[in-house]
């Protein structure tokens, strides 16, 4: 997908790889005796700022209310679905690329629409309804 200033396209995941740090980190959860020993999760951390994207598209990464995005602005994704290090690697990656591709990709302008002659009939004679119901009200408390 290519979204503004060339953000998209197929080098995106490259330098996404190349901007991003990757720390092994030991897995939670249930594992048996090797969940001690072996450092399978994997912590990615993305500096937005520092980072080879386009303005718009960090300017759009920085705005989003995303809670993986902390107050530096760095992207911090945490995976450890997989038993292995690479295919956690992997995934944490193809999430990041997830996140900036929707950053990247245009906003789709809303289309104004306008209510149908139904529509104004029934608002119409409810209004008048209301009305009468109220003007009863008033007429009964005298």
């Amino acid at each position: 997908m290519n979204g503004p200033a060339g953000a998209g396209g197929p080098g995106l995941l490259e330098r996404l790889r190349a901007d991003a740090r990757f720390e092994p980190l030991r897995a939670s959860g249930p594992g048996g005796q090797n969940v001690n020993k072996v450092s399978n999760a994997v912590q990615l951390r993305f500096d937005i700022r520092a980072s080879s994207l386009p303005g718009a598209v960090k300017a759009k990464l920085l705005a989003r209310p995303d809670q993986r995005i902390n107050s530096e602005g760095v992207i911090v994704i945490r995976a450890q679905t997989h038993r292995s290090l690479p295919r956690n690697q992997a995934d944490a990656l193809a999430r990041l690329h997830a996140l900036v591709e929707q950053a990247a990709a245009p906003e789709r302008p809303r289309i104004a629409t306008k209510p149908t002659v139904a529509a104004k009939r029934r608002r119409l004679d409810d209004k008048a309804r209301r009305g009468q119901l109220k003007a009863a009200r008033r007429r009964g408390a005298e």
